[in-house]
Order: C-alpha cells, then sequence, then structure tokens
C-alpha cells in the first residue's frame, strides 16, 4: 500500500493498537525552477489513501502562489492514477490560486490521467498543458 505503513493502513480499518505509535503519511514533491516558473513534481496515485498527504505537501505551495509570484506548476508526468478526491484536492487548490490572484497549472499528464481530466472537463477549470516546457513558455516570464 503506497504511502501507509502497516500500524496506518489498520487504524483506518479501525484497527487499534494502543501500543503502536501510528505515523503520519507524508508525500514529498520536489520543487525546481525554471523559466521564472516553480515547477512540483507529483508523482504515485492521487486516491482516497494518499490525498491528505498530497494536500499537506501543497499546502505550502499554495500559500505562496499569489499575485506577482512564480506561478506555480504540477509536473503530472509521475502520476499514474487519480481518483474523485484527487480532483476535488486540485479544484480546491485552483480556487484558492485564483483567489489569490496567483497562477496555477497542471501539466505533462500520462493518457490515463490524461483521459480523467478529459472526461470529467477539468481541463476546462484549471490550465492545462501537453508538458512542462509548453506551461514554461506560457506561464514563465
Amino acid at each position: 500500500m503506497p504511502y501507509f505503513t502497516r500500524a496506518r493502513s489498520e487504524a483506518v480499518r479501525g484497527i487499534i493498537h494502543p501500543d503502536i505509535e501510528y505515523e503520519e503519511q507524508v508525500m514529498n514533491i520536489p520543487l525546481r525552477e525554471s523559466a521564472g516558473v516553480l515547477i512540483a513534481t507529483v508523482s504515485g496515485r492521487i486516491d482516497h489513501a494518499s490525498v491528505n498527504a498530497f494536500n499537506n505537501a501543497l499546502e505550502p505551495l499554495l500559500k505562496n502562489c499569489v499575485g506577482g509570484a512564480e506561478p506555480l506548476i504540477l509536473d503530472f508526468s509521475g502520476v499514474e492514477y487519480i481518483s474523485s478526491v484527487g480532483l476535488r484536492s486540485l479544484m480546491l487548490a485552483s480556487r484558492q490560486a485564483k483567489s489569490q490572484k496567483g497562477a496555477f497549472a497542471i501539466a505533462g499528464m500520462q493518457p490515463s490521467v490524461q483521459e480523467v481530466f478529459t472526461i470529467s472537463r477539468f481541463s476546462l477549470i484549471m490550465p492545462c498543458y501537453t508538458s512542462v516546457e509548453a506551461a514554461c513558455k506560457v506561464l514563465g516570464s
């Protein structure tokens, strides 16, 4: 089970062991800069099991996604699956960035993830680019 320890998955299923310390799940999102744009590389699955870790990792990036600051691009080339809770998380992130006058976009989706975005019409809700390079050309300085 990605992102979960045995103890944490048991806690979710309702099996509580008082002698075990439960660990919070963590998702690492490496950052890099290119052409005046902050690029966050997301990988793995964004589903019910990992959405809290994804939100926690995204929160500080969104706080800095304000007008006049570097645009934020989520590089989804490593995301192999996204569920409805992942889409909801992205919708809320996009709303937050817009309310702060920041620039936020998704780039480089794998075909299966692109299909989910197309079917759900999420590509109409937030800017989506075929590659990180294309997004940098549009959003970069």
